[in-house]
């Protein structure tokens, strides 16, 4: 019997995830479909309701990785931690949540440069929902330390306290994007930069920081699946760079392997994924 899946958010006509998850069910010969479903906040009840009876599994996105949490039976320790949920499991009409993101940052980092987490330091720009579940994630492997830059402090501040008393041997630091010198210093310290804010979905967005701070020697992670201001930079000055478009794939075959049980076939995802991609930027 078919097994169906979905991808939910607002908006969410842009979502790639269908033809990632598809390619990877056919490949398998897991019989399948996944398709993507526009959810408001006011419908999240209805939708969660729907699922227990007719999904198998689903994934989540923007604006609902946090809403979605009061409305499950189970969350993972990771998801519950990092207070987001990006992927759910549904059996016996009981609903589990876990959050893929760091996973899929940390493989991620890991194909792209070669950098473990073990033992490196990172520096996040920006402290939304990406970061926070991917610092959260990264913090469970005993990093060296975890920078955070952000426009209002006191978020900054707030997530980093959060992780230090949830991992008290990692040691965090913070700052605002306008203070170049801590900007500086943070990354001097940095095996990678990874550039979580929105700034750079829109063409005439400005970078979140002046890409001449960006030092020779750091990787350049940026989450936006474009050519940003910074990407364009580290391009153009030998730093060794990548886009957000890996840690979608990777995320996504997480998510995969949980609910199928399968190895994901990660490979064909990344051709159905980075085709799709290339073919809407044309």
């Amino acid at each position: 019997m078919t097994k169906h899946y979905a991808v939910i958010g607002d908006p969410i006509a842009h979502s790639l995830s269908p033809v990632m998850h598809s390619a990877g069910f056919s490949e398998r010969g897991f019989d399948a479909d996944y398709s993507a479903r526009h959810v408001t906040a006011d419908q999240l009840g209805e939708f969660v309701e729907k699922a227990r009876r007719e999904l198998s599994g689903f994934n989540v996105t923007v604006p609902h990785k946090n809403s979605i949490m009061p409305f499950l039976d189970e969350i993972s320790e990771g998801a519950a931690l990092c207070g987001s949920v990006n992927t759910v499991t549904v059996s016996g009409g009981r609903l589990k949540g876990e959050s893929t993101d760091g996973y899929g940052l940390e493989t991620a980092l890991k194909e792209s440069f070669g950098t473990n987490v073990n033992d490196n330091s990172f520096c996040f720009l920006g402290c939304g929902g990406a970061a926070r579940a991917a610092s959260f994630h990264f913090a469970a492997s005993c990093p060296e330390r975890i920078f955070f830059i952000n426009r209002t402090v006191s978020k900054a501040e707030e997530l980093a306290a959060e992780i230090t008393k949830a991992f008290p041997m990692v040691r965090t630091a913070v700052c605002s994007l306008g203070d170049e010198s801590a900007v500086k210093d943070f990354l001097a310290e940095s095996a990678v930069l990874i550039q979580c804010t929105s700034l750079g979905l829109k063409p005439d967005d400005p970078p979140p920081i002046r890409p001449e701070l960006i030092p020779d020697g750091i990787c350049f992670y940026d989450t936006i699946y474009k050519n940003t201001v910074l990407i364009k930079y580290a391009s153009e000055h030998g730093i060794r760079y990548a886009d957000g478009r890996s840690m979608l794939l990777h995320q996504g075959a997480r998510a995969f392997s949980i609910w199928t049980g399968l190895p994901a076939p990660v490979e064909v995802m990344r051709k159905a994924l980075y085709g799709a991609m290339d073919s809407r930027d044309k």
